[in-house]
């Protein structure tokens, strides 16, 4: 049942169209926490670079990560940040905040950007646009079951953006968690590496020493005899 709904809600959300107008919001998704790799700045660089193409005036930013990272380039359409992100895991209730701040903005288009767990080892910047009402309405998928009315497609639009954030932010978790451990493991190693170099060069030096005194001593007793 679940594989059932999870693939109609798929199929649903696909089957809307997306606007792409100049009048866009965009949502990004971080946190607060580092000692991750590039993760971070790598949702900066995606972001950045969108906005090279197409002039972002409208940013809601989640973490202050992205925060500081955008801040030179698109501070000053910050509509609202969000901090605190990352030091315990996500809720629900912390999506329909982000969702509510979003929609409590007039905007053409919306579109969250955050990074996609693939595995351990990688994640990926993406990209992913939010249904605006007028392409809900106009999605003939969601009027498969029953009619709705204007309110109903107002609460499912709502419900959309919430669980389309929630999705980002645990992806984001995840994803950070995984560049987390990768970059621990390496400064482990690199640790390691650098403790094994210096212990050598100190028993070299230790042993130089050695063998100069040694030999100090044994030209002494020579010159005596």
């Amino acid at each position: 049942k679940r594989g059932i709904n999870a693939e109609y809600g798929a199929s649903l959300y696909e089957k809307n169209e997306f606007e792409s107008g100049e009048d866009k919001l965009v949502l990004a998704i971080s946190s607060d926490r580092g000692l991750c790799g590039g993760i971070h700045s790598g949702l900066g660089r995606t972001i950045k670079a969108a906005h090279a193409e197409q002039p972002i005036k409208k940013t809601v930013i989640v973490g202050d990560k992205a925060k500081a990272i955008l801040l030179k380039t698109l501070g000053d359409t910050y509509l609202a940040t969000f901090n605190n992100v990352g030091k315990k895991a996500a809720s629900f209730s912390d999506a329909i905040a982000v969702a509510e701040e979003v929609l409590s903005h007039n905007c053409e288009t919306v579109e969250i950007v955050y990074n996609d767990f693939v595995n351990v080892v990688t994640y990926k910047a993406l990209t992913k646009a939010i249904p605006s009402a007028e392409s809900i309405e106009a999605n003939d998928a969601i009027y498969t079951y029953d009619e709705v009315d204007s309110e109903v497609l107002k609460c499912y639009q709502e419900f959309t953006l919430a669980n389309i954030v929630f999705h980002s932010i645990r992806e984001q978790e995840c994803s950070e968690q995984s560049a987390r451990m990768n970059a621990m493991e390496n400064a482990t190693r690199n640790a390691g590496e650098m403790i094994d170099k210096l212990t050598l060069q100190f028993n070299r030096t230790r042993q130089a020493v050695i063998t100069r005194e040694l030999i100090e001593i044994i030209s002494g007793a020579n010159a005596l005899e």
